[in-house]
């Protein structure tokens, strides 16, 4: 297995590496019990899991001060946005937010091989109050639609969503009606197989 690209790229420090390496055999174990990642893609975790989820630090704001992370599951990308903020943005809050109890679980394991001090809400999305977001990011969690609708609730007025999405996004997008309401931009994604980046900002409001 090779080291992330992204990573060095961020000249992070070996003691970050060292935790990742940690927490990819922490991954390990507890997919065993639970699962959090498919076996298959655990050969491949720097690319497929730990680089597809570092990649949205390029997209992040200047100086954000609070990511909420929706559906979180194995703590991609959040944990791994965290593990960033700590040596790049240690002002990030990074707030995890799973259903399963036990994937929450994992997190709050994981959070401390990873030495990161995050939030683990295990509840379900929509039952929150509003979460007042600088940034909301999720890893293949719901249709672009339902994901707006998180935005709405959860994402301060300058809130900037990144969702790292799969080959169907623009079909997803021509089944919302009310596009204009957003700032929408699409990048292709640091991985072979035709994944995207959505970045979605809500306009700014004309009162």
């Amino acid at each position: 297995m090779d080291d992330s690209k992204i990573f060095n790229d961020l000249n992070v420090s070996r003691e970050t590496f060292s935790s990742l390496r940690e927490f990819i055999g922490l991954l390990g174990e507890w997919n065993k019990k639970i699962n959090l990642v498919s076996r298959n893609s655990l050969n491949d975790v720097w690319s497929r899991h730990i680089d597809d989820s570092a990649q949205l630090w390029y997209y992040l704001p200047k100086n954000p001060k609070r990511c909420v992370d929706l559906g979180s599951g194995a703590g991609f990308p959040g944990l791994i946005l965290a593990l960033l903020a700590k040596e790049k943005n240690p002002g990030l809050t990074v707030i995890l937010v799973d259903a399963n109890r036990r994937k929450c679980a994992f997190l709050e394991d994981a959070s401390r091989v990873l030495r990161v001090n995050v939030e683990v809400i295990p509840e379900r999305i929509e039952n929150l109050t509003p979460l007042k977001a600088d940034i909301l990011s999720a890893r293949a969690l719901t249709s672009t639609k339902e994901l707006l609708l998180y935005l709405e609730k959860h994402g301060k007025q300058r809130c900037r969503a990144l969702f790292l999405k799969g080959k169907n996004i623009k079909t997803e997008l021509r089944e919302i009606s009310n596009l204009n309401d957003y700032c929408i931009e699409i990048f292709p994604s640091y991985l072979a197989g035709g994944g995207s980046i959505l970045q979605v900002e809500k306009r700014k409001s004309r009162d």
